[in-house]
């Protein structure tokens, strides 16, 4: 029998500092103008990425000195703690939950290693039960955030009386790398940004609930590994962020969306609205084409993109939310891509409100 399982709260958490991307240009046109030849031909691209500013869990300042692996995951495992707190505590509130009330907490982040992992650090604060059950995710990158929806819907389907957290934290600026000096962390430099998101799921209804979730697919190419990533060494994470995603996209975004649509039950012209992570503005563009959308349809994807930058995992669900307060409705579809090379899907129903 398919068990309903519904969205009762979605919330975002952006850390303290904020990053003006033409300060971020001045900044680094400083750092790794002199030491990368080809800087300046690469200088437009922070003008055409479509972001007026990002967020980071540390100020501007730290990137002027050397930092090793260390100091960048204690940084991470501080900034990212925190802001799964904020973004815990604003979907419970979201949802008329409290932190009592939840018997799972699914946690997704790929841009730092804590173990005990970040629900565990957070625990006391938040005041969690002792018998919560814990599940953290690691390596979704960019995709996360539409797999981690999958997994907590799986969860909650599972046991539909439970009460699931699903958390997705990411502090990409603390890869920022002025000592490798490939492209990929000059874009990485002018792209990526922190957050974190919440999202409360159950089987429980009440009149309250609009949101329906169904069950996620994902589609991983092969051959693809060195699309996107992480490449690790003694100073940090170094990210693989290939140029050929655009590309990529218009060939094989429209196939995989149709064999996931098709595994639901769907088609295209059922969907009123696809949801997707806005990895880039060329990659927001690439979408449209693939989709056969009208130019500019994913406006709140670029608006996301415009005020938080890409900040992996996260983003999808800032524009789910971004979306839902907008009022739509109807059928949707959740997309993301992440490293694998791999996409992922969630269907999802949005009632109209009740006049």
């Amino acid at each position: 029998m398919r068990v309903s399982v519904f969205l009762h709260g979605v919330a975002t958490a952006l850390p303290v500092h904020d990053l003006p991307q033409d300060i971020v240009q001045a900044r680094a046109q400083d750092l790794l103008g002199p030491k990368y030849p080809q800087f300046q031909r690469l200088l437009s691209t922070f003008a055409s990425a479509g972001i007026e500013t990002r967020h980071s869990v540390v100020p501007i300042e730290w990137f002027e000195s050397p930092h090793g692996w260390k100091e960048r995951n204690d940084a991470y495992i501080a900034g990212a703690t925190q802001l799964f707190i904020d973004a815990a505590r604003a979907a419970l509130t979201a949802s008329d939950w409290r932190a009592e009330d939840v018997d799972c907490i699914v946690t997704v982040s790929s841009t730092g290693i804590a173990t005990p992992t970040l629900e565990a650090r957070a625990m006391e604060q938040m005041g969690f039960r002792q018998d919560v059950r814990r599940v953290p995710v690691f390596g979704l990158g960019c995709a996360g955030g539409v797999s981690g929806l999958s997994v907590a819907q799986s969860l909650a389907a599972a046991r539909p009386e439970e009460r699931v957290l699903l958390v997705v934290v990411e502090t990409c600026t603390l890869s920022f790398r002025t000592d490798r000096l490939q492209k990929a962390d000059i874009i990485a430099t002018v792209l990526f940004g922190d957050g974190a998101a919440a999202a409360c799921l159950s089987g429980l209804r009440s009149e309250r609930q609009r949101v329906s979730l169904g069950a996620g697919t994902q589609t991983t190419w092969p051959g693809t590994l060195g699309i996107m990533g992480w490449d690790v060494d003694d100073t940090g994470l170094g990210v693989v962020f290939d140029r050929s995603i655009p590309g990529f996209v218009i060939d094989h975004m429209g196939g995989a969306v149709d064999r996931a649509l098709a595994a639901t039950g769907l088609a295209r012209g059922d969907i009123a609205r696809f949801v997707c992570h806005p990895g880039g503005a060329k990659v927001v563009t690439a979408i449209e084409s693939a989709l056969h959308l009208e130019q500019g349809a994913l406006q709140a994807e670029r608006e996301v993109l415009r005020t938080a930058g890409n900040m992996s995992a996260p983003t999808v669900l800032f524009v789910l939310e971004r979306v839902l307060n907008e009022g739509a409705t109807g059928q949707m579809m959740a997309s993301a891509l992440g490293p694998g090379f791999s996409a992922a899907f969630l269907p999802f129903h949005v009632e109209a409100a009740a006049s």
